[in-house]
């Protein structure tokens, strides 16, 4: 399936590898088990390090509760990314996989399970994608706090395409179980 908004529309960085244009990303990260601070950090430090993605800013840190995941689990550290890259959102998902492969991520495949490290794409410009390991944007994060504040936080004017203003959405999750963190800054060069 195409990751143009509009099958009709030919995405010709796909095609051709020529063209690349730069595209804005909303990055979620997230990290339960070990060194919290130290995962979400790096994190931010190996995007910033990939070829053609330029970190342009980064929210605090939250701490939050953690969402439909086993019991016992313990609550997590969040921030939002915000990126510019010429990257498709297909190569940026593997570049994300990568950096949560090498802070110890293991996928079980029990869902919402305790993390070293999660790094989810929420928002790839304005591509849209529905595919087994591919959904742009995220389908779940119109519906997480641990998303929307921080992302609030950067962008007061922020829209997830096809679900509407993060502020709305906010409005209708709400921020319970979100605590800001200012004992914790992440930095980005």
């Amino acid at each position: 399936m195409t990751e143009s908004p509009n099958p009709n529309i030919v995405d010709t960085d796909t095609i051709t590898g020529e063209m690349h244009p730069i595209r804005r990303a909303v990055i979620s990260i997230g990290s339960n088990v070990g060194e919290r601070r130290v995962n979400l950090q790096g994190a931010v430090d190996s995007l910033a390090d990939t070829p053609e993605v330029w970190v342009t800013a980064v929210s605090s840190v939250y701490e939050t509760a953690p969402v439909e995941s086993p019991e016992g689990t313990k609550d997590f550290l969040n921030a939002i990314l915000l990126l510019d890259t010429t990257l498709s959102a297909r190569t940026l998902l593997e570049r994300a996989m990568a950096v949560e492969a090498a802070y110890g991520r293991v996928r079980t495949g029990e869902r919402n399970e305790p993390r070293t490290l999660d790094v989810d794409l929420i928002v790839v410009g304005d591509r849209r994608a529905d595919e087994d390991d591919l959904s742009l944007p995220h389908p779940r994060a119109a519906e997480r706090a641990f998303v929307l504040v921080p992302w609030l936080e950067l962008e007061p004017e922020a829209e997830i395409p096809g679900a509407g203003p993060v502020v709305e959405l906010l409005e209708k999750t709400g921020r319970e179980g979100v605590t800001l963190r200012e004992d914790i800054e992440l930095e980005f060069h």
